[in-house]
């Protein structure tokens, strides 16, 4: 899977957990919400800290450090004081193991 970033497997993501990988430079947040998975970049565009470990209200990830909120399917701001989406990545699943790769 070239170009591709190894997740972990299936198992290892419960409905609720994320896990956080390295494309090169890019951190990326992979989260399962019921069932399905979603990656994001882990940086918040309002001042530049990690997304991982915020609150997730159904598909959206709360920056802990300022309350900003991101959709976990697209990227886009849901609440301020952030308004620059995050990226957002694919995932594929083959042979029970997870991927995501920085496509931009």
């Amino acid at each position: 899977m070239n170009g591709w970033v190894r997740v972990g497997t299936r198992s290892d993501f419960l409905p609720g957990e994320y896990k956080v990988v390295w494309d090169g430079d890019t951190p990326i947040a992979v989260y399962n919400i019921d069932g399905a998975l979603y990656a994001v970049e882990d940086i918040c565009t309002h001042d530049g800290g990690d997304l991982a470990g915020g609150e997730v209200f159904g598909f959206e990830v709360e920056c802990p450090r300022h309350g900003a909120r991101f959709d976990l399917r697209t990227g886009a701001v849901t609440k301020p004081p952030a308004y620059e989406p995050i990226a957002s990545f694919p995932v594929r699943e083959d042979d029970g193991a997870i991927w995501t790769r920085d496509d931009r």
